[in-house]
């Protein structure tokens, strides 16, 4: 491959995966916890908080808990997204994909994220700014790939989507814009946090603004954790993967240059814990539902810019599974792991996940 291929094919997924982990950064230093300058599910729990569906850690001096915020960054990322999308005429309504399916699912791959800590997005975050546990996470993330590949192999599917209105289509979005006009204008219906990782934020627009463009992007380029080691394996297309490796580059870069870099350790990293077990079948969950629903944390919010209502869907099973781990002690903390059934749900989890695999098998024909 000539300079000339070789840009072409590699140069947006890098360029994107340097931009995102620099944003991260950025959003880190303008006040965002350590290690989740973006995080989809650490965001996404937060969100869950503002609207009160958990209240974990709350407080009645305060008034609040701790993981609770109205995260400018996941309206960004839509809005970024169904931006770029409509001015590339490429916003195409469809839904109807086993959507309760997908639903169910979402909320179990929340589930193992919070085990873990964070999405795939925040476990490469993690491994630029030195914390070991999140390669521990990435063995179980590739792990869950290949039990997911294994089933797409043998002819997995949620069937097709169904050409959609454009109202239906818009709903995601317009919902993420109506949150943000509340944060913005009317942010007393909303809770906040006022300590804990909830409370540590970018500011309002500067957020809103990084993660539009981070949004176009992302849907320019497809970014997605699962679907670059998911490409990898089965089409040895590397661009995904690369474009992820730029993140882990960018974020170290990034934290050397700011002396927020402190070595490479599994002991003392922002809010994560040490249990190898745990951060491996945390995301071993993370990357078996992924596949299944085609996409990571990250790629269903930038589907539902474009107008997919099954990853609309999608990310309100996110949502829910953030309320459900909190509201039954599921998340874990840097204290280690909840204190509810984590175990008996992670089995539950998994057991759903190979009762939908098997399920939706279709003749592969020979």
């Amino acid at each position: 491959m000539n300079q000339r291929g070789f840009l072409k094919q590699y140069g947006l997924p890098v360029l994107t995966g340097l931009l995102v982990g620099g944003a991260a950064v950025l959003l880190t230093l303008l006040g965002n916890p350590k290690n989740m300058g973006f995080c989809i599910a650490c965001f996404l729990r937060d969100i869950a908080g503002a609207l009160n569906l958990q209240r974990a850690g709350y407080e009645a001096e305060l008034g609040s808990g701790i993981v609770q915020y109205m995260r400018p960054e996941i309206v960004g990322l839509v809005l970024g997204s169904m931006a770029i999308a409509l001015f590339k005429k490429e916003f195409r309504p469809k839904g109807g994909s086993s959507p309760m399916i997908r639903f169910l699912l979402a909320v179990f791959v929340m589930i193992g994220a919070l085990v873990f800590l964070g999405c795939p997005l925040r476990m490469v975050i993690r491994i630029g700014g030195g914390d070991l546990n999140a390669l521990v996470g990435l063995a179980g993330f590739i792990a869950g790939i290949l039990i997911g590949i294994f089933f797409l192999n043998h002819g997995f599917s949620l069937k097709r989507a169904y050409k959609q209105s454009y109202a239906e289509g818009m709903t995601t979005p317009v919902l993420m814009l109506l949150l943000m006009l509340v944060l913005l204008y009317a942010p007393a219906l909303l809770a906040s946090s006022r300590s804990g990782p909830g409370s540590m934020r970018a500011p309002v627009l500067a957020a809103l603004a990084v993660a539009t463009v981070i949004g176009a992007l992302a849907q320019r380029s497809r970014l997605c954790m699962v679907g670059g080691i998911r490409d990898a394996v089965m089409f040895r297309d590397f661009r995904l993967v690369s474009a992820f490796l730029a993140i882990i580059v960018a974020v170290l870069i990034g934290n050397l240059i700011t002396g927020s870099f402190k070595g490479f350790s599994f002991a003392d990293q922002p809010i994560a814990h040490t249990d190898g077990l745990w951060n491996f079948l945390g995301m071993t969950m993370v990357g078996w539902g992924s596949v299944l629903l085609g996409g990571c944390p990250l790629r269903q919010l930038i589907l539902a810019g474009e107008g997919n209502t099954d990853s609309g869907i999608t990310v309100m099973g996110f949502i829910a599974g953030a309320a459900i781990s909190h509201n039954f002690s599921l998340a874990s903390s840097a204290a280690g792991i909840g204190a509810g059934p984590v175990a008996q749900t992670m089995i539950l989890g998994f057991a759903l996940l190979a009762a939908v695999s098997a399920a939706n098998l279709e003749r592969v024909e020979v």
